[in-house]
């Protein structure tokens, strides 16, 4: 008997089949070796889907409590993909700080590649020299328009708005209201002023389109998350509904940032700079240092600015006013500050008074601590095979900074639940910067590329409204829930209040 038909012998299939289980066990071996070291992983996952539906409607909250069970640094299976899930803020220091070179890039997800032009953008780039020379350009043009004095300076803008939304609100006449509309059109404006040079009336209808547009985007693009698993449901009609409104949400943003590109560039004076459209197209001309940037890097970087810079702010003012109500002992105490700084009447704050209203700047922080908006930061992703922490992260493994963990750990921050201000001052009052365990704009490479500006929208719009109106539960109101809603920001769930003028 020939060699080969003895060996047929002892399968029932034929070649091809014993060909292909050869070929299916050689790719399961090799798999497994690859993840022989990688991080451990919680029971309980289930084919195709993995941890999904472990994770529930609260992932952050998950995350973190397996953090008990299987250390800082363990894994979850997203569909047929593992991700990297790290905690505590030594952890997630060590990982975008320390070694930063190794975890500032991005994985490939469907969403962010299709509403970032597959990475021209700053946000969802890849890292690399394209992506450095971007961030660094945005980076410097944003510090410039922030350092600006005098009329049209970001400051000018924040405030000419923070008044403009206080009229608003005391026209409600006392009466309750829900504060999402009226802050998401104040936001807005300034981007706009900042990025197109232009404010824009609340009932305007272009600016109405555009912030439908980018509100909308934000809200599907949480409700769409199952095609960055499942990518292939993009083709699936029917099931693919959400993401083509995703995209055609994106869609209506990006049109409108190309209008404003053309007008920009008709009227561009190579000399006066106005905004930051202006010194983005003198660049793209070649009066820069930028190689390569082009028109469409432009737009994306524009969209990332309203798509992040809109929703985030927003979304924590909402907190924090949220946080007055249920808090009014602390309220009342924002408000004697401001009114021995800078008075019950007359002229809105300043950034210049800022060191001198430490009470208020940490009640800032503690509002970003205790209900960090993006709990799970952006995903980051390691661009090469890299060893971290004894275990071994294949290139392009999603890697999940869990900023929840850090700002809930009891041993920095004791009894963590407590909206508690004064963990953010020392015994003399004094307001303690840069503490441990707080990464409300995450940290390293990637961390918030408008944190500065946000910070200046925060201080300003907050210390307008505190100093004007003492916000109060409606009549007959129960006590709102301070449980966040997970989506593309960890959001309060809606309410209503009243602002009571001074």
């Amino acid at each position: 008997m020939a060699f080969n038909t003895w060996i047929l012998g002892l399968f029932p299939f034929n070649l091809h089949v014993f060909l292909v289980f050869c070929v299916a066990f050689l790719l399961a071996h090799l798999l497994m070796n690859r993840l022989r070291d990688f991080p451990p992983s919680p029971a309980g996952g289930l084919p195709l889907i993995g941890h999904l539906l472990c994770l529930g409607t609260s992932p952050h909250l998950k995350l973190t409590e397996w953090r008990g069970k299987y250390g800082d640094v363990y894994s979850i299976r997203m569909g047929m993909d593992r991700a990297v899930v790290l905690n505590g803020y030594r952890v997630i220091k060590e990982a975008l700080v320390d070694c930063r070179d190794v975890f500032s890039s991005r994985p490939d997800l469907y969403l962010p590649n299709a509403i970032s032009g597959c990475g021209k953008d700053v946000v969802f780039a890849k890292w690399g020299q394209a992506y450095k020379e971007r961030r660094r350009f945005a980076s410097s043009v944003l510090k410039t328009l922030g350092m600006k004095e005098g009329t049209g300076s970001a400051e000018d803008i924040i405030r000419q708005e923070a008044s403009k939304l206080c009229r608003k609100i005391s026209a409600k006449d006392s009466q309750p209201f829900n504060v999402l509309n009226d802050l998401n059109n104040a936001v807005s404006n300034v981007v706009c002023a900042l990025v197109f040079g232009q404010q824009f009336g609340y009932d305007d209808e272009t600016f109405r389109a555009l912030r439908e547009g980018v509100t909308q985007g934000s809200t599907r693009v949480s409700t769409a998350q199952a095609f960055n698993v499942f990518p292939v449901l993009r083709f699936v009609p029917g099931l693919n509904k959400a993401c083509k409104e995703v995209l055609a949400d994106i869609k209506k943003v990006e049109d409108f940032i190309w209008e404003q590109i053309e007008e920009h560039r008709q009227r561009l004076d190579p000399d006066n700079p106005q905004d930051f459209l202006d010194m983005c197209l003198l660049e793209v001309k070649g009066h820069g240092r930028v190689e390569g940037l082009t028109e469409e890097n432009v737009m994306y970087i524009v969209l990332n600015l309203f798509l992040a810079g809109t929703e985030t702010t927003t979304t924590t003012l909402r907190w924090a006013m949220l946080y007055m109500i249920v808090n009014p002992h602390i309220q009342q105490r924002v408000q004697e500050e401001l009114d021995g700084v800078v008075g019950k009447s007359g002229h809105p704050p300043t950034l210049a008074q800022r060191s001198r209203l430490p009470y208020t700047e940490a009640v800032l922080m503690e509002t970003q601590r205790l209900r960090n908006i993006t709990p799970l930061s952006l995903p980051h992703a390691a661009p090469v095979d890299t060893a971290f922490r004894g275990y071994h992260i294949p290139a392009g493994t999603q890697v999940i900074p869990n900023l929840w963990s850090a700002h809930m750990d009891p041993e920095f921050w004791p009894d963590p639940e407590r909206f508690d201000p004064g963990r953010h001052l020392d015994p003399e009052g004094k307001l303690i910067k840069n503490p441990e365990s707080f990464l409300p704009f995450s940290a390293g490479r990637r961390m918030c590329l408008g944190e500065r500006l946000a910070k200046m929208e925060l201080f300003l719009f907050f210390t307008a409204i505190m100093q004007q109106f003492s916000l109060v539960l409606p009549e007959g109101a129960s006590t709102p829930s301070t449980d966040g809603v997970f989506g593309i920001t960890l959001s309060p769930q809606p309410y209503t209040l009243c602002a009571v003028p001074r």
